[in-house]
């Protein structure tokens, strides 16, 4: 089968062929029509080393169910399903023809009224986008900052806060304000027009209840945006920056690390089918210009998510 993978020590992902792979006891069998990029995955084929070649890359994806390992299972061949492949961290690969995962893992069906590729699109960002929300545990009327909050992660966490009556301090680069606007948030804030901290001063004279910083690599850079959350509040990393930021005020710092799962998915699809959760799809490609989309996420400023698209399906 076809598939992007990181072949060698120190190589770049590129297009393979690989073996087929079959369902062990309790998995299915998906033969994937769209994947959705994300950080991630280009972090996750950088950092590889040479004992784990090859690496197949890509954890999110949507298609159809086409074998059934032995055992019981809840799944049928024909189903429409999306998932994410793996735990929090490795996972099997996903840009490519199939992909085989336990059927109790973070796979769900996919509701009609979804199409296949927004469902590709909603598994880590949009799981993490709730789990983040819980995690700073605001409950309306109160408002978060959310740094990088134009990339898949940022839209979903806006939409969903905002429809909890938060409200939402995006952090963006470029000007972003009638998109962000149309998800919800309050504010918009471009980072590169000027200095950060007295942007979010104005916006906010008395501070943020919350920071959810999706987009800071270094302590340092986090700490300067957990500077605007009021005493007592919470500052969250999706960078894992917290543990070793310099947090003063009584600040709380959270290293964010997603859990997903089959119940938060299917929560999360019905809610998109429904309309009431807008997945926003930035680009759409084929799975031979997957390694250009890496590069090109690599850079920062993405605005949605990219999908790469294995075969073309009208389900919905």
């Amino acid at each position: 089968m076809r598939a992007i993978a990181v072949s060698t020590f120190r190589a770049d992902p590129a297009l393979v062929e690989v073996p087929k792979p079959d369902p062990d006891t309790g998995e299915v069998r998906v033969k994937i029509e769209y994947a959705s990029l994300n950080p991630h995955d280009w972090q996750r084929a950088d950092g590889a080393g040479a004992d784990a070649l090859p690496l197949l890359v890509g954890v999110d994806y949507a298609g159809r169910v086409d074998m059934i390992g032995s055992g019981d299972n809840r799944f049928r061949v024909g189903d429409h399903v999306f998932g994410r492949a793996g735990g929090p961290a490795a996972g099997p690969g996903t840009y490519c023809d199939y992909v085989c995962v336990p059927q109790d893992s973070a796979i769900a069906l996919v509701p009609r009224g979804l199409h296949p590729r927004a469902a590709a699109a909603l598994p880590s960002a949009g799981t993490a986008a709730a789990q983040i929300l819980e995690a700073v545990a605001l409950r309306g009327h109160e408002t978060l900052l959310v740094v990088g909050a134009a990339g898949g992660v940022g839209s979903f966490l806006t939409q969903l806060a905002a429809a909890r009556d938060v409200r939402v301090i995006a952090a963006v680069r470029g000007d972003e304000r009638s998109r962000m606007g149309s998800l919800g948030a309050a504010a918009t804030l471009d980072v590169t027009a000027g200095p950060v901290a007295e942007a979010i001063r104005a916006a906010c004279p008395d501070g943020v209840d919350a920071l959810a910083d999706l987009a800071s690599a270094t302590p340092a850079a986090f700490a300067a945006h957990a500077a605007a959350v009021r005493p007592g509040g919470i500052a969250l990393s999706t960078l894992g920056v917290a543990a070793g930021a310099p947090l003063t005020g009584g600040v709380r710092g959270i290293d964010f690390r997603l859990d997903p799962n089959p119940a938060l998915l299917e929560v999360l699809a019905a809610g998109a089918a429904e309309g009431l959760l807008r997945v926003l799809i930035d680009i759409e490609l084929p799975l031979e210009k997957a390694p250009q989309a890496l590069d090109r996420n690599r850079t920062g400023g993405a605005r949605g998510k990219t999908v790469i698209v294995l075969r073309e399906n009208g389900h919905c």
